[in-house]
Order: structure tokens, then C-alpha cells, then sequence
């Protein structure tokens, strides 16, 4: 997190979402034999190219992921206007990418679109498998939903 931070910070990244310790975890051997080899030997430019080589790895991925997002978006537009048909479907395509996982009252109050509306794109979207119940409603607790080709996208 520092390492993000830093990066923000000194303006290298326009805001603070680049993470880096996903690399570092599929990369732990080599981490770790270059942080080792800084400690007893000062071996820096091993450690510095370890380094920059993740930070261009990671950038990589972010930028598939979000290339990957953005198509995704464009294709749910059009599967989003066939299947609810309805006025508020760029509402609700809005609404699960920035909440993928999400309870259907947070969806019904706070989307902009009608409570029963809502309620019936959610019934719409699990029947066509885009969302996913994880949790049923029971009395007054509401269903929670994944938006599951979201999630498969960043969980990477």
C-alpha cells in the first residue's frame, strides 16, 4: 500500500488504485531472494530491476483489466437494453459496475430508478444469469447479488 501511495504521491499515478502486491504474491520467491540479497549484500540494482519489472507487469494487467472492463460495459449496454427494456436500463447497467455486489434494497433505494422497477430488473437480470443471488432475501433482509462477469474480471 505504501508503494501506491508513493506512487500517487509523487504524481507517477493519477489516483491511488494501482496495486502491486498481487505480483509480489505470485512473485514471492524471487521477492524475497532480492529483498535478502539487499540486506547482506546492498544489492540494490537486482532488488531495482525486480522492481520496475513488476511495477511494468503490474501496469500491464491494469490496463487489460480495465480495456476488459470497458468492453464488458459496451456489451452489457446492449444486453442490458434487450432484456429490461425499459428507460432506466443504463441505471441500472451503472449502477451494478460501480456495486457488483450488491443487496437488491441498496438497488431499489439508491439506483434512481423505481422501487418496483428495480425489484423487477433484479428478478430479469438473475433469471438471465448477469447477477447472481449469493443470499436469498428472508423478512426484512434483502438478497444479495453479484455481478458476476464484473467480478470474474477484477477478481484476477
Amino acid at each position: 500500500m505504501l508503494i501506491t501511495l508513493m506512487l500517487w504521491d509523487s504524481g507517477v499515478i493519477a489516483a491511488p488504485h494501482f496495486y502491486i502486491s498481487g505480483y509480489l504474491e505470485e512473485n514471492k520467491d524471487r521477492y524475497i531472494d532480492s529483498m535478502r540479497s539487499v540486506y547482506k549484500n546492498s544489492n540494490w540494482t537486482d532488488w531495482c530491476a525486480f522492481f520496475m519489472e513488476a511495477l511494468e507487469q503490474q501496469a500491464i494487467r491494469n490496463f487489460n483489466t480495465a480495456d476488459h472492463v470497458q468492453n464488458l460495459y459496451e456489451d452489457m449496454k446492449i444486453k442490458f437494453r434487450d432484456i429490461l427494456a425499459s428507460k432506466w436500463n443504463i441505471n441500472a447497467l451503472d449502477f451494478v459496475f460501480t456495486n457488483p455486489i450488491l443487496r437488491n434494497s441498496k438497488f431499489t433505494k439508491s439506483s434512481g430508478i423505481p422501487a418496483s422497477t428495480a425489484a423487477r430488473f433484479t428478478r430479469l437480470l438473475v433469471k438471465q444469469e448477469i447477477l447472481n443471488e449469493i443470499q436469498p432475501g428472508s423478512g426484512r433482509r434483502s438478497g444479495l447479488y453479484t455481478f458476476e462477469p464484473l467480478v470474474r474480471l477484477v477478481r484476477v
